[in-house]
C-alpha cells in the first residue's frame, strides 16, 4: 500500500516538534553572531579613482578613436598596477610587512565598460592602512607609468578616504545571521521529519490500519485510576443498598 502524507500530517509534525525547530534556528543565529562579532577579523575597504586620458601632445581635440585607444590599454594598466614593479615601490615607501604577492591580493581593479576611469580598491584589516595603500599605489603608478610606457596620461580623480568612523565591509553580521537563521530553520525541519520517520511506534487506530491493512472494529478504552476508583465506589454503594 502506497503511503501518502497529507498537508495536515505535515503541519502536525511541525507543530509536534516546534520547539526543536525554534531551538535549532536560535542556536544557528547565536553561533553566527559569535563567529561574526568575536572570531572573524573585520576587513575595511578604501577606493580611489584614476582617469586615463589621451597621451599628451600638441593635439588639442580628443576624438572618439583616442578614447577607444585609451579604453583598450586600460587592461594593460590594470596588470601593471598590480605588478611587482609598482607594488614593490609601494611596499618600500610604506614599509609594509607583506610580500608583493600578498599586497597584490588585497587590490581589486575594475573599470566600467567603455569608461576611461579605473577604480582601485584595497581591503585591509586596518582602514587607514587600506587608505594609504590605495593612495600610494595610485601615486606610484602615476609616476612610474611615464617611464614604463613613455606616456603621461594618468590623473587621480578621487583619492581614497575612509572617513573618521569607517565601517568594515566584511564580515556582515546581519547577513551571516540571516543565512544562519534559514539554515537553522531548514535543519530543524529536517530533523523533525527524520525523527517522525524513525518513530515506528503505533499510536493511533490509523497506524493500526496502515500496518495491518484491516479496519479497526473496536477499541479498548483507557480507564484512569480516578475513574476506576469512582466505579468501585458506585459498585460498593449498590451492593450495600441491595
Amino acid at each position: 500500500m502506497e503511503e501518502t502524507i497529507s498537508l495536515q500530517d505535515l503541519f502536525a509534525t511541525l507543530k509536534k516538534h516546534i520547539w526543536l525547530i525554534v531551538l535549532s534556528t536560535v542556536a544557528a543565529i547565536t553561533i553566527a553572531a559569535i563567529i561574526s562579532f568575536l572570531l572573524l577579523t573585520p576587513i575595511y575597504q578604501a577606493s580611489t579613482q584614476i582617469l586615463v586620458n589621451q597621451e599628451k601632445s600638441e593635439q588639442t581635440a580628443i576624438t572618439a578613436q583616442d578614447i577607444q585607444t585609451n579604453v583598450q590599454i586600460i587592461n594593460t594598466y590594470n596588470v601593471i598596477m598590480k605588478s611587482a614593479a609598482i607594488l614593490g615601490l609601494v611596499k618600500e615607501e610604506l614599509n609594509l610587512p607583506e610580500s608583493t604577492s600578498q599586497l597584490s591580493s588585497k587590490l581589486t581593479i575594475s573599470s566600467e565598460q567603455n569608461s576611461q576611469v579605473i577604480t582601485l580598491t584595497v581591503q585591509d584589516e586596518d582602514p587607514f592602512r587600506a587608505e594609504e595603500i590605495a593612495n600610494t599605489t595610485a601615486e606610484v603608478f602615476q609616476q612610474e607609468i611615464v617611464d614604463l610606457m613613455s606616456v603621461d596620461n594618468v590623473n587621480i580623480l578621487a583619492p581614497a578616504n575612509v572617513g573618521e568612523n569607517p565601517s568594515p565591509v566584511k564580515p556582515s553580521p546581519t547577513l551571516n545571521m540571516a543565512i544562519a537563521a534559514v539554515v537553522g530553520l531548514m535543519l530543524g525541519v529536517g530533523i523533525a521529519f527524520l525523527l517522525e520517520y524513525l518513530d515506528t511506534t503505533v499510536k493511533s487506530t490509523q497506524d493500526v490500519e496502515d500496518l495491518t491493512g484491516y479496519p479497526v472494529i473496536g477499541m479498548i478504552a483507557t480507564i484512569s485510576d480516578k475513574d476506576l476508583q469512582s466505579t468501585r465506589m458506585q459498585l460498593t454503594n449498590r451492593r450495600r443498598k441491595v
